[in-house]
């Protein structure tokens, strides 16, 4: 008799809860503004999506400054890989192959260091450097940079 009780109780308490979830969801629909405050929610979303892993590329005419992004890009991707962070890290390193002035080299040095699932996570995003607005995919090869980032890395996994 025991189980039976608890049984009702469950089914009511469940029922509550669905009644009170009907309820306010119905009520948060017919807010005037509901649809505003979801456009705006949404826009907002993606827009910091779109910045989250595209920054802002460098002068591609000044040396000095591609250098500095492109080492500060491999810089922050290490660091990013190392602490777990993969999509992050992988998005900072597509930045600095953007910008390389040997990406095929640096590509091969990534392809000795990162893990395979890393790697393959890199390669997939390759075509978005393409597609980025302030890149355009002739400028990917004009930076006079060397890809210094020679060193074996095994820190990572």
């Amino acid at each position: 008799m025991g189980s039976k009780a608890g049984a009702v109780v469950a089914g009511l308490c469940g029922a509550v809860f669905l009644a009170y979830c009907i309820y306010f969801d119905r009520k948060r629909r017919s807010d005037p503004r509901f649809k505003e405050k979801l456009r705006e929610r949404r826009r907002k979303q993606n827009v910091s999506s779109a910045k989250s892993g595209l920054a802002k590329l460098p002068d591609l005419k000044d040396a000095e400054a591609v250098q500095k992004f492109f080492l500060e890009e491999i810089q922050l991707g290490e660091e990013l890989l190392s602490q777990g962070e993969f999509e992050k890290g992988v998005d900072h390193l597509t930045n600095a192959i953007a910008v390389c002035g040997q990406p095929q080299q640096l590509l091969q040095v990534l392809q000795q260091t990162l893990p395979p699932p890393v790697f393959q996570m890199l390669l997939t995003k390759l075509p978005s450097i393409s597609q980025k607005p302030e890149l355009h995919p002739s400028q990917c090869l004009q930076a006079p940079l060397r890809c210094a980032a020679t060193e074996r890395r095994t820190d990572w996994y």
